[in-house]
């Protein structure tokens, strides 16, 4: 197993949460060490699993092989996210401050996933704290670690901080912001309205020679369509095109602010990708589903959903989400369950409101079979608490599953006995 000691702190919380919650027979207790894994079986699992401390138990099994990348990848984040939705900061604290012991410490990459991790809590203040202990740590400073800071600036809505943050560190720290900088800036200035700012920073980026790309001209866009301000998105999109700045991402933003959702208007402008050289995406051809949904074209939106795979797509949650709500809103429960397996399999199921409406509509079509089967397959896959939901929605409901009934009455049998 690995010797670092951020995975021997995740060891150490996950064993002493089992110990909690293990009752106690006899003077001495055997722990089992955890078999070795890799990050692709760790990041499957986790995937599946809600119990935090299992999901620490994941996270300290990784082998040795893999200890570095694991420390700055997806599982970290992944383990913190459990934990944050348990509200288990203390234990966030402990798991991530143990990495500052970690030789690796003094590798900038490293050091910055912290912050990030930090960021995914929520927990702004100990991800500034991680920035401001670099120098002790002995980490050098660049763009990297700067990015993860605006970041957690973001992530926490502290968007006015972004704006300090990025004037004051570089020249204090002595590195120069790079694209990803000013991307995350002009996101900061669009969330708090100011688009003109934002154009402000564009244009300073081509004063200084720093590389501008799609997503600063298409962040801008957003915000302009969102403020209402259509006139003057035109003349950015026009200079998007003149300066080679559109891709699908661009396009999608236009897509998705067509006036009233008007399908002809939505077919043009995935036409006009194709004829752009691009290639429309899932999302590109929701916006097409939904504006064909909400004109009550159901038959029209199912082709445009089972033409994803003839066009390279695949769906994805919202795509499940949408057709699921507006097949139940019209009654078709049967074609809207056959979706509903469909997500299953592509592992995209839709939320619990939408879910709901189904179950309930195929209680009303006497539909008791792919009912009863829609809550097995629901309690599986997600969290005990969305499970609980379910099981108060199954009791009003009025639907018995099986293997719930032969325990109710293997209990029945005991009670006699």
């Amino acid at each position: 197993m690995s010797s670092s000691l951020a995975l021997r702190q995740a060891r150490h919380l996950s064993t002493a949460a089992t110990s909690a919650t293990t009752t106690t027979t006899t003077t001495t207790t055997t722990i089992t060490t955890p078999t070795s894994i890799s990050i692709s079986k760790a990041k499957y699992k986790l995937k599946s699993e809600h119990d935090p401390d299992k999901a620490l138990e994941i996270y300290s099994s990784v082998s040795d092989h893999y200890a570095t990348s694991l420390s700055t990848g997806y599982t970290q984040n992944f383990t913190v996210k459990r934990l944050a939705k348990a509200n288990r900061f203390d234990d966030i604290e402990n798991f991530l401050e143990s990495h500052k012991k970690d030789p690796n410490i003094i590798q900038e990459h490293f050091l910055s996933s912290l912050i990030r991790s930090y960021s995914v809590a929520g927990m702004f203040d100990h991800a500034l704290k991680t920035y401001n202990d670099m120098e002790e740590l002995g980490t050098p400073r660049s763009s990297l670690s700067f990015n993860a800071l605006l970041s957690a600036c973001v992530r926490g809505k502290k968007f006015g901080d972004v704006v300090k943050v990025f004037d004051e560190m570089p020249q204090r720290n002595g590195f120069v912001p790079d694209s990803v900088s000013y991307g995350i800036l002009i996101k900061a200035y669009c969330e708090m309205g100011d688009v003109g700012l934002a154009i402000e920073r564009l244009r300073e980026m081509e004063g200084k020679g720093v590389d501008i790309s799609s997503i600063h001209y298409t962040t801008i866009l957003h915000c302009l369509y969102v403020k209402g301000m259509v006139e003057e998105a035109e003349k950015v999109w026009n200079e998007m095109l003149e300066k080679g700045y559109t891709d699908v991402g661009a396009y999608n933003v236009r897509i998705m602010n067509v006036p009233g959702g008007d399908v002809e208007c939505v077919k043009g402008l995935i036409e006009e990708m194709g004829n752009d050289g691009l290639k429309p995406d899932a999302i590109s051809y929701n916006y097409l589903m939904t504006s064909y949904c909400k004109r009550e074209m159901l038959d029209e939106a199912k082709k445009v959903y089972d033409d994803l795979e003839i066009n390279k797509c695949k769906p994805n949650a919202a795509t499940f989400r949408t057709l699921i709500f507006y097949l139940c809103k019209k009654g078709r429960y049967v074609i809207a369950h056959k979706v509903f397996k469909q997500s299953v399999e592509a592992h995209k199921i839709p939320d619990f409101d939408t879910l709901k409406i189904l179950v309930e509509g195929l209680v009303k079509k006497s539909k008791m079979k792919e009912a009863k089967g829609m809550i097995r397959t629901i309690k599986k896959k997600f969290p005990p608490t969305v499970v609980k939901a379910w099981e108060k929605i199954q009791q009003e409901l009025g639907i018995v599953i099986a293997d719930e009934d032969d325990n109710k009455k293997r209990v029945m049998e005991l009670r006699k006995m």
